[in-house]
């Protein structure tokens, strides 16, 4: 496993900071819609990205953390025919391309209502760390454009997602890392219940259509959300999915509380002992990247910046003091 980023470069400048920072490896997308994208348009990206040191791991598909309402698939999410046909046909076509300019793997949500979030909370120092209270959320929320969305529906759509995409994923040797819902929500929560929001629904998620190129796009930050006691119960997850091969990319970020009560926190002051999750990802083989998520807002004229920059070091650090290669396969970045 390497350190990874799937921050959003806002210029270049932000691609050199990335290398000189250490990053090797990256998600990053190029510009435009993803049911436009080409082969051509995949490697111009991937070679600008090069240009600049960076090795182009994943990309995202049309298929994104943010409410149905904003969706670039939105019959996908909905169940709805003969629109969600054409969009899945138009994602099969891009894991094409997405293979075709050697490209390995590729993130998704299936994300009805988006992240649910309370308003942001003080952190160290006066950072300002996301939340989620479930006593100060809007718990009679009335449901969005998804409507009411039970348990049995939202697998059928996530099943008849799979079973047309897996295989041109598995025929492709495109890896397909699907993002839990975040975070956990009472089931009709906004009309919908969340069949991705606990460990026992992710697990039968990786085993719906099973297959070496169907797994998760780990957010241990959200898998915690999920949990009563994230210290003690994490590492049972992360091995029950590492060990079956089922982690493609970790969003590497700590919380402090648990279920229905929590606050993002930087990794090394949240309720998780990240450096023992970095050897537990070791021990179970883990092989892909470790990347920053949610980093909390810090104070300047850039509070993404600077954070996202502390996580790579304090990543890089923690990998080194245990002996790991924190650089990605091909070793330390040389320019």
């Amino acid at each position: 496993m390497y350190l990874g980023t799937q921050f959003r470069p806002r210029h270049d400048d932000d691609l050199r900071l990335m290398a000189q920072c250490g990053v090797r490896h990256v998600c990053i997308d190029p510009p435009g819609n993803p049911h436009d994208w080409t082969r051509d348009i995949l490697e111009a990206h991937r070679d600008k990205l090069a240009s600049f040191g960076l090795v182009l791991d994943m990309v995202e598909l049309p298929l994104r953390s943010r409410p149905v309402e904003e969706s670039r698939s939105p019959n996908i999410l909905l169940g709805r025919e003969p629109e969600r046909s054409r969009e899945i046909d138009s994602i099969c076509r891009l894991l094409e391309a997405v293979s075709a300019a050697g490209i390995p793997a590729v993130k998704y949500n299936f994300n009805l209502i988006g992240i649910p979030r309370t308003p942001d909370e003080p952190g160290r120092g006066g950072s300002m760390n996301a939340a989620f209270r479930w006593d100060k959320a809007d718990q009679d929320a009335p449901p969005g454009l998804a409507g009411v969305v039970d348990e049995e529906e939202n697998w059928e759509r996530i099943a008849h997602f799979l079973r047309a995409v897996v295989p041109v994923a598995e025929a492709e040797k495109v890896r397909l890392a699907c993002h839990p819902h975040d975070p956990y929500t009472p089931p009709g929560y906004r009309g919908v219940t969340r069949v991705l929001g606990t460990v026992e629904g992710l697990k039968r998620f990786v085993q719906t259509c099973e297959s070496p190129y169907h797994g998760l796009n780990f957010c241990q930050g959200t898998v915690a959300e999920m949990l009563e006691d994230p210290a003690s119960e994490i590492d049972a997850v992360i091995r029950w999915f590492g060990t079956r091969g089922k982690l493609f990319n970790v969003h590497f970020r700590n919380i402090r509380g648990g279920r229905l009560s929590f606050m993002e926190t930087f990794p090394d002051e949240g309720d998780m002992d990240m450096v023992a999750s970095l050897r537990l990802y070791r021990e179970v083989g883990y092989k892909y990247m470790i990347m920053p998520d949610h980093a909390p807002k810090v104070s300047g004229a850039d509070p993404d910046g600077p954070a996202f920059t502390f996580c790579y070091g304090w990543i890089i650090g923690a990998m080194q003091a245990q002996g790991m290669e924190p650089y990605g396969p091909e070793g330390a970045p040389h320019w």
